[in-house]
C-alpha cells in the first residue's frame, strides 16, 4: 500500500503538456494562420489560452477584424483544437484626430493620405504608426504620454474608422543639468556647445544627439549616455563625462643634404599645445620653429571659447618671423569666433603686420618697409575621430578671406588674401586608406614684396623640399598619401606631393613634385613619424642627394 501511494504522487507531480492547434474555416484560411508561426507546445492550459488569443490579435491586426475564435476544445489526451472564423479582411482605417493635439508635418514623413483631422493607414502598418506618434509626443517634452483608439468601427464595406485619443499628462521641461565624472566640465559647453539649456522642452532622442557631439570635443568624452530623472515637479539630466589628455607636444627634425655645399644641414620645430587646463576650454599654442635657411618662426595664439557667459569666443595670435639678415615680420591677429555646432565655427577678426627690412641695399632683393591691416573672415569645419590615435583628424574645411590695405612711404594699396585648406581620409576598410590634403593660397595685389610672400615646402606642404624654401604670392599644392594600417599601433605610407606657384615679385612660375615613404609607429613616448622624400621641380631629373629625411614625434599629456 505505501508503494502505491508513492507511485501515485510522482505520477500525478508530474506535469502534463497539452498542444494547441489552431483551424479555419477552410485550407487557406488554415494556411494563413498557420503563417503566423504561433507557438503549439504548452506547460498548462492558462499558457495555451493566452497563446490563442495572442494569435486572434495578430489576425486583427491584419485586417481581419470581425474574426472570431471558438472555444478550445479537447480533441485527445493532450490536444485542444480552436477554430478562429476570419470573416471579412479590411485593409485600411481611417484615424480621426483633434487638430492641435498632432502635428501634421508627422504625417507628411509617414503617410501619403491625410488631411488636418484625420489620417489613413493600413492595418497593418497601425501600430508601427501609433508608436510613432507616441515618441514623437514624448520627444516633444512629454514622456508620459499614452496613445490609444476608441469608437473602433466599420466606416464602409473596405474601411475602418476610429478616434484617437491623446492622453499627454504633463509636459516636461529640463530643470537642471548634473554633471558626474567631470564635476568642472565648462558650463558653456553645456549650454552652447551641447546646446542643452535650462527649461528646454525635455527630448530623449534629442538629447541623444547632443551628447554625440562630445566626440568632436578633444578634453572631454562621454563615458556612458545620459540619463534622467523624473519627480514630480522637476526632470534632472544626467551626463556622464571624464576629461581626457588633450595637451599635445609636436617635434620634428629634418635634415637632408646642402646641394652647393655638400654639407648635413638640420631644421625643425617645437609645437607645444596646452588645452583645457584651467577647465575654461581655453587653448594655448606656441610655436617655434628653426629652418636651414636661417628663417626663424615664432608663433603664440591663444583661443578663449564662450567669453563671460557669451556663445562668442576670441582668438589671439602673435607671429614673428626672421629672415637671416634681411627682414623681420610681425603679424597680430585679433578674432571673434561663433562656433555654430561642434563641427563648424566662424570668425571676423583685423590682423596687423608690420615687416622691417634689415638690407641697405635690398632694391634687387624686391624688399622693403611695410605696414599692413587685414579684415579677415574665416570658416571653419573639423570632424575629430578620438578613438583613432593614429589618425584623429577624420576631415577638415577650412577657408579665410582678408581685404588689406598695404602702406609704405610711398604708396598705399588694396590686397586681397585668399586662403582654402582641405583634407580627408577615405577609409577604404579597415586597414586601408587614402589621406588627401589639398591647400590653395593666393594674394592679390598691384606689386608684391619678397617679404609678404607666403613661403611653403618640407614636412607640413610639400614634401622633399626645405622647410619654408619656396617664396609665392600665389600656390596650390596636392598631397596624395596611401596608408596600410598593419595594426592600430602602426602603418606605412606613400607620399604622392605636386604644386604649382608663382611669384610675381620676381616672374617666377613652376611645377613642384615631390615622391617618397613613410610610416608612423606609437611609441611610449608618443606617434613616431618617418618620412623619407625626393622633390623636384618639373624640368629637373630626381637627384637622390637631394633627398630630405623627416622626423616627427607626438606626445599627447
Amino acid at each position: 500500500m505505501f508503494l502505491i501511494i508513492i507511485v501515485g504522487q510522482t505520477i500525478w507531480g508530474q506535469s502534463q503538456n497539452v498542444y494547441l492547434k489552431i483551424q479555419g474555416d477552410n485550407l487557406k484560411e488554415s494556411r494563413l494562420i498557420d503563417s503566423l508561426s504561433y507557438k503549439q507546445r504548452f506547460n498548462d492550459f492558462m499558457s495555451l489560452q493566452k497563446e490563442l488569443n495572442d494569435t486572434h490579435k495578430k489576425l486583427q491586426y491584419i485586417g481581419y477584424i470581425e474574426s472570431e475564435v471558438s472555444k478550445p476544445t479537447k480533441i485527445n489526451d493532450s490536444t485542444f483544437l480552436s477554430k478562429i472564423h476570419l470573416r471579412k479582411k479590411f485593409y485600411t482605417i481611417y484615424i480621426y484626430h483633434q487638430k492641435e493635439l498632432v502635428s501634421s508635418n508627422l504625417f507628411q514623413s509617414m503617410l501619403t493620405q491625410h488631411g488636418d483631422t484625420y489620417f489613413v493607414t493600413t492595418l497593418s502598418n497601425l501600430e508601427s504608426v501609433l508608436n510613432r506618434i507616441n515618441s514623437d509626443l514624448a520627444n516633444e517634452g512629454a514622456p508620459f504620454t499614452t496613445v490609444t483608439l476608441e469608437n473602433i468601427q466599420k466606416k464602409d464595406s473596405v474601411n475602418l474608422q476610429a478616434n484617437l485619443v491623446i492622453d499627454t499628462k504633463s509636459r516636461r521641461n529640463v530643470n537642471d543639468v548634473i554633471i558626474k565624472g567631470y564635476s568642472k566640465f565648462p558650463s558653456s559647453f553645456i549650454k552652447y556647445f551641447l546646446k542643452i539649456k535650462e527649461e528646454q522642452s525635455f527630448n530623449l532622442e534629442q538629447l541623444n544627439k547632443k551628447t554625440k557631439k562630445l566626440d568632436n570635443l578633444i578634453f572631454a568624452n562621454q563615458t556612458k549616455p545620459p540619463e534622467v530623472l523624473f519627480t514630480k515637479d522637476s526632470t534632472t539630466v544626467y551626463l556622464y563625462l571624464e576629461k581626457t589628455k588633450s595637451n599635445t607636444f609636436d617635434g620634428f627634425l629634418g635634415f637632408g643634404t646642402n646641394e652647393i655645399s655638400k654639407k648635413i644641414e638640420f631644421d625643425g620645430y617645437l609645437n607645444l599645445s596646452l588645452t583645457n587646463n584651467l577647465n575654461f576650454g581655453e587653448q594655448f599654442k606656441l610655436l617655434y620653429k628653426s629652418d636651414e635657411n636661417s628663417q626663424k618662426t615664432f608663433d603664440l595664439r591663444l583661443s578663449m571659447p564662450y567669453v563671460l557667459g557669451t556663445p562668442i569666443g576670441t582668438e589671439f595670435d602673435l607671429n614673428i618671423f626672421k629672415k637671416d639678415t634681411s627682414f623681420t615680420t610681425v603679424s597680430q591677429n585679433l578674432k571673434l569666433y561663433y562656433q555654430i555646432n561642434s563641427k563648424h565655427k566662424i570668425a571676423a577678426g583685423v590682423r596687423s603686420i608690420v615687416s622691417n627690412n634689415l638690407l641697405a641695399n635690398s632694391e634687387e632683393l624686391m624688399q622693403n618697409d611695410y605696414n599692413t591691416t587685414y579684415y579677415d573672415l574665416t570658416y571653419h569645419f573639423k570632424k575629430f575621430n578620438s578613438n583613432d590615435f593614429l589618425f584623429p583628424n577624420n576631415f577638415e574645411i577650412s577657408t579665410s578671406a582678408g581685404f588689406g590695405q598695404r602702406e609704405t612711404t610711398n604708396e598705399s594699396i588694396a590686397q586681397v588674401e585668399l586662403k582654402i585648406h582641405i583634407s580627408k581620409i577615405f577609409n577604404l576598410d579597415n586597414k586601408n586608406s587614402l589621406y588627401v590634403k589639398s591647400n590653395y593660397q593666393t594674394l592679390q595685389s598691384n606689386n608684391y614684396f619678397t617679404n609678404e610672400l607666403f613661403r611653403f615646402g618640407g614636412i607640413n606642404s610639400i614634401r622633399g623640399f626645405e622647410e619654408n624654401s619656396i617664396q609665392a604670392n600665389e600656390l596650390g599644392y596636392v598631397n596624395l598619401e596611401y596608408r596600410y594600417r598593419l595594426n592600430t599601433n602602426f602603418y606605412v605610407n606613400t607620399i604622392t606631393d605636386a604644386a604649382y606657384y608663382e611669384n610675381n615679385a620676381i616672374n617666377i612660375q613652376d611645377k613642384l613634385f615631390g615622391f617618397g615613404i613613410g610610416f608612423g609607429i606609437v611609441t611610449k613616448a608618443g606617434l613616431l613619424k618617418f618620412i623619407y622624400a625626393n622633390g623636384k621641380k618639373e624640368k629637373q631629373n630626381f637627384n637622390l642627394n637631394s633627398s630630405k629625411i623627416h622626423l616627427s614625434l607626438s606626445t599627447v599629456f
